[in-house]
């Protein structure tokens, strides 16, 4: 590496592994906890927690943490935003950084009035009062904060049931009804509660057709309602017929299409069995879809399954004991099975019979095993995962151009198929989510997966030319990726660049041209975490959609917002907090806002190029890696 170029600070390059990575395995309990929780619980930790200063009071204040055992007060409903600052500034940088509460767009402080903090039941009441008098405060929409945050503060079972409850009152005179202003009609207070439903319905759609009967029942039970009242308010009309269709959404059309998805077998990024299947545009993952997985044993040996994504341990137990007792290499039955998660470091973890959605949640090299509990000290990384082959990389045939372009493809297929409340379950409900966020994961699992990337094609390369012909290679594909606007992509190639094993070749760095040098300075001042990744967000500031943001950061800001103040005083809501978030969720339907079109001539070896992006063999051993760099440059060199 060159002299004095900044090295990135360790906060981003270990918080974001803790953060791509499927469980931050190892230390005291590696064998305990599951793959699910521990990438979830490790997300709590991406914030270092710490006291601060004021710049107002210039009294010391306490951040909150989630293992401190007095947590602040809970800010007031005043209007005027929580005061959530960044624990990476320090107290003077911070009273001239922008805090969570402006406008991400560069538009200044954002001005709204949010709902009065009360109790969830009493919060629905008071959105209903303000569709129906159509009081929106400022430039704030209530309606969809409350939409995107609710699962936080109320269950969709009882939203649903306090909607009913007020649909179908009957015999009230005008301004009776409990939480309802006075001078409204019964037909104005039954539109409102409409209005309320059918945003509710737009904004979750894709997860409740997911649910099937469980949720469709809703909408029809609002359409009896509508139906019985159709004479007594002939105004509803229009809502009627809005609500049968409805009903058709999601329910007749829903079968059609699980038959449809239940002919394929979807693949995940380890699962990939046929090229054309890694070459179809990506759709969203649903819980019910069904991928095959290898299941090992500990001998190595491995039986294929067919499971639903959102299937329970229990039941991949189950569908391996069954295959494991008709296979003639297994000389007893099976006793009792655990099933664990082997990194290709060799740290374990178990799940619990009960977890759901594990396959998601498993690093890039990591696998599955099942074994009986006395087995689990004997398990091992696969042979495959520790030694490595070198050689020439295919990378060296391909344009730069062409394989940004695709990875750019990519990424915004993983982008576009997260569905924007995934952001909200992952960080505010971890595995305890109604609705898992398996598409999120896949895009944190790609993030890790392309920095590994990274530091496998240029450590594998014996040659110590052609090594610096890959590092130009990178540089270059980092910069198409960022005018692209694929920030996800631009910061992954960075920090592969950045590994350890790879910022040591002394040798391989002092052969790269001086205006590559100066180039991958700039890009390591944009991944610099002082000042609350202030490079950054500056650079996204200065973009218009569409565009890819580092996903890592957007659920560190999240975190941090969620763990620095209280969701709840008593049984009070802080509905600012709940604004706050939802802001955050709309600045990435912003980025989603606009279609992402590249205006590229395809090649005749664009689908070569494509297969490999979306098929990327790694090394994510970084123990193993350093011994390939030692081994490039030895130490004494």
């Amino acid at each position: 590496m060159p002299a004095g170029m900044k090295p990135l600070e360790k906060f981003l390059k270990k918080q974001t592994t803790a953060l791509t990575r499927a469980g931050g395995f190892g230390g005291a309990d590696k064998a305990s906890g599951t793959g699910a929780s521990r990438r979830r619980a490790s997300l709590s930790r991406v914030v270092p927690f710490f006291r601060e200063t004021s710049p107002d009071s210039g009294q010391a204040r306490e951040v909150f943490s989630p293992d401190s055992e007095d947590p602040p007060s809970w800010p007031a409903a005043t209007g005027t935003g929580v005061d959530v600052r960044s624990p990476s500034l320090s107290s003077d940088e911070q009273s001239s950084e922008a805090s969570l509460a402006t406008d991400t767009t560069g538009g200044g402080v954002v001005a709204w009035t949010p709902l009065n903090s009360d109790t969830p039941n009493n919060l629905t009441l008071a959105l209903l009062d303000s569709v129906a008098g159509k009081r929106y405060g400022h430039c704030a929409d209530p309606v969809d904060d409350f939409m995107l945050t609710h699962p936080i503060f109320l269950t969709a079972d009882r939203f649903q049931q306090v909607l009913l409850q007020q649909r179908g009152r009957e015999g009230e005179t005008e301004g009776e009804s409990e939480g309802w202003p006075a001078g409204l009609d019964g037909g104005e207070r039954k539109q409102a509660v409409l209005s309320v439903a059918f945003r509710y319905l737009d904004t979750y759609r894709e997860l409740l057709q997911e649910e099937g009967d469980h949720s469709n029942s809703f909408p029809k039970e609002l359409y009896m309602y509508a139906v019985q009242e159709l004479s007594r308010y002939p105004e509803l009309v229009e809502d009627v017929l809005k609500l049968q269709r409805w009903t058709e959404i999601l329910h007749c059309p829903l079968d059609e299409e699980k038959e449809s998805r239940k002919k394929q077998v979807r693949p995940l990024f380890r699962h990939f069995r046929r090229i054309d299947a890694c070459l179809q545009p990506r759709e969203a993952f649903r819980g019910s879809d069904e991928i095959f997985c290898r299941v090992y044993t500990p001998d190595h040996s491995y039986v294929t399954i067919r499971s639903r994504l959102s299937c329970r341990v229990g039941e991949i137990l189950a569908l391996v004991r069954e295959k494991l007792q008709y296979s003639e290499d297994q000389p007893a039955l099976p006793g009792n099975l655990i099933l664990v998660a082997v990194t290709s470091a060799g740290e374990k973890a178990v799940f619990r019979p009960s977890d759901e959605a594990v396959f998601t949640t498993l690093g890039v090299n990591t696998h599955l095993f099942a074994c009986e509990h006395s087995e689990l000290d004997s398990l091992l990384p696969l042979p495959e995962e520790i030694h490595w082959t070198p050689g020439d990389s295919k990378l060296h045939d391909m344009s730069a151009e062409e394989v940004a372009n695709q990875l750019v493809v990519f990424d915004w297929e993983l982008f576009s198929c997260v569905h924007e409340v995934e952001f909200v379950c992952y960080v505010f409900h971890g595995e305890q989510a109604r609705w898992r966020p398996l598409n999120l994961e896949l895009v944190l699992q790609r993030c890790s997966e392309v920095q590994h990337w990274v530091a496998t094609e240029i450590l594998q390369c014996q040659s110590l030319p052609k090594r610096v012909q890959l590092l130009r290679k990178f540089i270059k594909i980092a910069a198409l990726c960022k005018q692209q606007q694929d920030l996800l992509s631009f910061l992954a190639v960075v920090l592969g660049l950045d590994n350890p094993a790879v910022n040591r070749l002394r040798l391989t760095w002092e052969g790269l041209p001086g205006k590559f040098r100066k180039q991958f300075q700039q890009f390591e001042s944009i991944a610099d975490p002082s000042r609350n990744h202030k490079s950054y967000r500056d650079l996204m500031a200065s973009l218009r959609p569409p565009l890819i943001p580092f996903t890592p950061l957007l659920l560190k800001d999240l975190t941090f917002l969620h763990e620095s103040c209280k969701t709840f005083h008593g049984e009070l809501v802080n509905f600012e907090k709940m604004h706050k978030v939802a802001e955050m969720v709309r600045t990435i339907r912003r980025y989603r806002s606009t279609q992402l079109v590249l205006d590229a001539e395809p090649s005749p070896s664009h689908l070569q190029t494509k297969a490999y992006v979306r098929q990327l063999q790694v090394i994510d051993n970084q123990n193993l890696l350093f011994d390939m760099s030692c081994k490039l440059e030895p130490k004494d060199m």
